[in-house]
């Protein structure tokens, strides 16, 4: 008697689940697809189109960055392209501006804020000062777009070469505000010597600071909110070389690795309550950590080899020694100097340069989140300017 339960529990539960996929699906597909015409992104390194790079404080990433698709240097911590430009792309949209570029800018479409480095509060250290972090806090970030909004329409009515230049006003209420920052306010901790119990306590104060700027930009009239939560930051080599100590399945630093988690978690949690103090606007949470970290723990699946080693650094176990960037740069390892270069293959590499990822790792990150199965609700990014699959 106890054999047909057993048989049949799993077939039942495997229907339930079908069935549920197919109607979250058949909802997802009764929904209209959104018309952003344009994007203002919020964020750090991960996001930024060359906005540290225009802004003087630290020299442009140079040669090997850029060399995969740009074919050389784009403002960009990367080889390539980065998540943002490709969501960019399938909106229909040209890459998106640095804000901070005053050379060749275009903001028909929108803007990007963001810039490496960056954190969500005001950091103890500001570039150029070494170990320092970028001065374009989230909220400074938000200065800049309210300038943003207020002076393009002054141009705009002004007429002249630069008004096309400008969003239209209607743009700012349409537009899908994207932000991914977050993880330098716990790496800020890590170098700061602070403990894992000191970081995971100072993650309240942060996410505060994070729903304050998401409820101003609500105010100036944003609705549409789609936020990436942040990376396995324990799988990075800079914080693989720096802070030896347990490793997990995928070989990334456990205790780290639960320190973004518990960001992530808390930055979940504010997203529930924004969704209640602001009831017109749509906010969508992107589990960007599980796709990155699917890269790490799954790698041949996606074509990639060994993914904790950077693809562009100056040797070791993870191809990365210091505590800064080094790619492109001559570095002394061991009393010696070494050019700091990059791998043959980037392709097949889920690192760049020991912080950032390759075009290729973006590009299958993208796809993945973009399909709305990462995401709180489950709506893929063309439709989420809608509040829930209802």
């Amino acid at each position: 008697m106890e054999s047909p339960r057993i048989t049949i529990k799993p077939l039942f539960f495997f229907s339930y689940m079908l069935l549920s996929h197919i109607t979250t699906l058949s909802l997802a597909l009764a929904l209209e697809d959104c018309e952003f015409p344009a994007i203002f992104n919020f964020g750090d390194s991960n996001s930024d189109t060359g906005g540290l790079a225009a802004s003087l404080f630290l020299p442009s990433p140079p040669p090997p960055y850029g060399e995969t698709y740009f074919h050389m240097p784009a403002g960009r911590f990367s080889d390539g392209r980065l998540i943002m430009d490709f969501l960019a792309k399938s909106l229909g949209h040209p890459f998106l501006s640095a804000y901070l570029d005053s050379l060749g800018a275009n903001f028909s479409h929108g803007a990007n804020f963001a810039t490496g480095s960056s954190t969500i509060r005001l950091p103890n250290r500001i570039l150029p000062a070494p170990g320092g972090y970028s001065p374009f806090t989230l909220t400074i970030q938000y200065s800049q777009f309210l300038q943003l909004k207020n002076r393009s329409q002054l141009f705009r009515h002004r007429g002249g070469i630069f008004a096309s230049l400008m969003p239209k006003e209607e743009y700012f209420s349409k537009a899908l505000h994207t932000f991914d920052i977050g993880q330098n306010d716990l790496g800020e901790g890590f170098f700061a010597n602070l403990t894992i119990q000191q970081v995971n306590a100072s993650v309240p104060d942060i996410i505060s600071s994070f729903s304050a700027n998401i409820k101003t930009i609500y105010d100036l009239g944003g609705r549409s909110f789609w936020i990436h939560n942040t990376g396995p930051i324990g799988c990075l080599p800079y914080i693989l070389v720096n802070f030896p100590s347990q490793k997990d399945e995928a070989g990334c630093a456990k205790l780290y690795n639960e320190v973004a988690q518990h960001f992530n978690h808390k930055l979940k949690e504010a997203t529930v309550q924004l969704r209640k103090d602001l009831p017109l606007a749509a906010i969508t949470y992107v589990d960007v950590y599980s796709v990155k970290y699917s890269l790490f723990k799954e790698p041949q699946k996606y074509g990639f080899e060994q993914p904790l080693v950077s693809c562009c650094g100056s040797g070791g176990k993870y191809n990365y020694n210091g505590r800064t960037l080094e790619c492109g740069t001559t570095v002394t390892v061991n009393g010696g100097q070494i050019f700091a270069g990059s791998c043959k293959r980037p392709y097949v590499k889920v690192n760049w340069d020991g912080i950032h990822y390759t075009d290729a790792a973006a590009k299958i990150v993208f796809d993945k989140i973009s399909t709305g199965a990462f995401s709180d609700p489950p709506l893929p990014l063309k439709q989420a300017c809608h509040r829930s699959l209802d």
